[in-house]
């Protein structure tokens, strides 16, 4: 089940609110210009697909996402426990970063923790399967996969390079609690 845990600056180990059921989420993230949704159907992915049968399985959507906001490009991002080559990209999502373009979460299998900061506050987005999130051009962010995680999402972005992150120079992401914690 998703989850919204709200937390200051002031009492980063506990969180001020925490929501569970959808449309609460949808509305917290709202305020922020971040629009969070459940996917009508579930998509049928594998961890043993290549990216690109992935892609190929979820065409239809990928196209409607191109159609209506712009996007302009796609790519898979996949952490299985057993793979260990993914480890320095989770490394680098760890980090606090922004991208330069509006981009889309989708989230196929497995978990994973977008952990959004705004202002004094840190928005920590439980994602699992169906959900779907669209993060504004610039905000501050990271995206946490566990320890032993496993997760096949979508990233869609309205930048034609894709994933160009812009590390934050004082970044809090150490301060809140992981995934796993």
């Amino acid at each position: 089940m998703s989850r919204l845990s709200v937390y200051h600056h002031s009492t980063a180990d506990i969180p001020n609110k925490v929501l569970s059921h959808a449309e609460d989420i949808a509305a917290t993230l709202a305020e922020l210009g971040v629009r969070f949704e459940r996917a009508g159907s579930t998509l049928p992915v594998s961890f043993e697909a290549e990216s690109e049968e992935v892609v190929a399985t979820c065409r239809a959507e990928v196209d409607t996402w191109m159609a209506q906001g712009g996007y302009l490009g796609v790519d898979v991002l996949r952490l299985d426990e057993n793979d260990a080559q993914h480890t320095p990209t989770q490394a680098e999502l760890l980090r606090e970063h922004r991208l330069a373009g509006e981009w889309v979460l989708c989230v196929l299998a497995g978990r994973a923790l977008l952990n959004l900061h705004v202002g004094g506050y840190l928005y920590a987005l439980l994602c699992e399967r169906d959900d779907r999130v669209v993060v504004p051009a610039g905000m501050a962010h990271w995206l946490d996969m566990g320890e032993r995680g496993r997760l096949i999402a979508l990233r869609v972005f309205t930048d034609s390079h894709g994933w160009c992150p812009d590390y934050v120079l004082q970044p809090a992401n150490d301060l809140f609690p992981r995934l796993d914690d």
